[in-house]
């Protein structure tokens, strides 16, 4: 790969400005060198400099980055040999896991990572009656679809897109055929085999065709409001506590495991859903700490440096949840914790004090307002 330039355009939202600014953004990989030209008026805006915390495979259209504390989005390939080169090598694909398999769901995503599917975005949501007819509407005049619509509206599920060479065809053969009984005989292994029961309560679904991925991710994850799509917030707003999943744990593949450590603790997960940080709104949540923990700065850095994943807890102690999920969660330091509470969240998976697995709700009266900032607020 020595001497190739990747470009891509970029947009960031200039929250001080109120203007979406644009640029060129060139990446080489020989060296992970960064240059960024203004597509306005096509001046340099960051001379070649190397940049060791973004990667190849974090440049995807849809994706973002922090650098410098911008969040910059990727929406566009700015040349051909980009656009010929990833988007075959790339693509993208929905997969969502069904009412009847969200038990699974910490399983489910570690085998997603194990599979080497990257989750680019996720949600947990109810279907209302018109929502669900409205995705499977090309199954309208078949004899299922009643049938099908109820069972998708009857509890919560999980969309995600995914991103891996030939996505779309790769979680199809690990998903099986539609029909459970026809995947028990054809492909034992498959998700449909272990887990569904028949044609329509068959644990996932998975888009059928690159263009099919494109109108179901959007149908999810697009612009707008989720309840006018009819797509409706199951978290739990009593008794709660928030789960915040770090960047660094994301990019080490870990969200499956950290979910399946929650809920063998005895905690109940109504909701789950991907954001990315930008400077302020990270400053706004982590206001809290501000002058009062000597690393402010760089915990707004790492929250603003990739994915996080939010997640909304309940706890049979009821009331209790908040503390008992930040003893679960342990010390903040990970070294400290894996001396101390070596079972803990951040002793098992923490790096150091900054990279420390989770955020969780430090306050007994902050555990509603936690999930209402990232289950109402910034819906």
């Amino acid at each position: 790969m020595e001497g190739e330039r990747y470009a891509f355009l970029v947009e960031w939202y200039d929250s001080l400005a109120g203007i979406v600014r644009r640029y060129n953004f060139l990446f080489y990989p020989k060296d992970s060198s960064v240059e960024m030209i203004d597509v306005k008026n096509k001046r340099i805006f960051l001379k070649c400099t190397k940049e060791e915390s973004i990667r190849l495979d974090h440049c995807y259209i849809g994706s973002s980055v922090n650098l410098h504390g911008r969040q910059l989005k990727f929406v566009e390939y700015s040349d051909t040999f980009t656009k010929t080169k990833l988007s075959m090598a790339k693509e993208k694909t929905l997969a969502i896991f069904k009412p009847d398999i969200m038990e699974k769901m910490p399983l489910l995503l570690e085998i997603l990572c194990t599979e080497g599917l990257q989750i680019c975005d996720v949600k947990t949501v109810v279907l209302s009656k018109s929502a669900a007819e409205e995705f499977y509407r090309e199954h309208c005049a078949k004899p299922f679809f009643r049938t099908l619509v109820s069972f998708m509206t009857e509890g919560p599920i999980m969309a995600l897109s995914l991103l891996a060479d030939n996505a779309v065809s790769r979680w199809r053969e690990l998903i099986g055929p539609t029909n459970s009984a026809d995947a028990r005989s054809q492909a034992p292994d498959s998700l449909r085999a272990r887990f569904g029961t028949d044609q329509t309560r068959n644990a996932c679904h998975g888009s059928d065709s690159v263009v099919s991925a494109e109108r179901e991710t959007e149908f999810f994850f697009g612009a707008g409001n989720s309840s006018s799509r009819g797509l409706q917030v199951p978290a739990e707003f009593d008794n709660c506590t928030l789960c915040l999943v770090k960047p660094y744990t994301m990019t080490q593949g870990l969200l499956g495991r950290v979910a399946r450590d929650i809920v063998q603790a005895g905690f109940d997960i109504s909701a789950m859903q991907m954001y990315h940080f930008d400077k302020s709104t990270a400053e706004e949540f982590l206001e809290v700490y501000r002058g009062v923990v000597a690393e402010y700065s760089e915990m707004v850095s790492e929250l603003c440096s990739g994915a996080c994943v939010a997640m909304a807890l309940t706890h049979q102690h009821g009331s209790a949840c908040v503390e008992q999920f930040r003893q679960f969660v342990g010390p903040a330091d990970p070294e400290i914790a894996r001396h101390l509470r070596p079972s803990t969240l951040r002793a098992k998976y923490g790096h150091n004090k900054l990279k420390n697995a989770v955020h969780c709700t430090d306050l007994a009266d902050d555990g509603m307002l936690e999930v209402e900032y990232f289950f109402k607020i910034l819906q």
